[in-house]
């Protein structure tokens, strides 16, 4: 089985990357871009018999730090 996990920051958390980001489009001159907050998508290939509970402990222990993380999965 496919997966796609999307880690992106939770609301409020200082984003670094997603500001220099921001800063680089203007300086390229791309407009109308209001701001930009950076996330990672994790692709990985499970056994179909991998459960639902195995994959947010994947999640919760190593792939998104779910202090300042939310992280979802997609079945692809």
């Amino acid at each position: 089985m496919k997966l796609r996990i999307f880690v992106t920051l939770k609301p409020g958390v200082l984003d670094p990357q997603g500001k220099a980001i921001h800063k680089a489009l203007g300086g390229l001159g791309f407009e109308g871009v209001n701001d930009v907050r950076a996330g990672k998508l994790i692709e990985m290939d499970v056994a179909d018999a991998t459960d639902d509970a195995a994959i947010d402990d994947m999640c919760k222990k190593l792939l998104a730090n779910t202090v300042i993380e939310n992280f979802r999965v997609e079945r692809v």
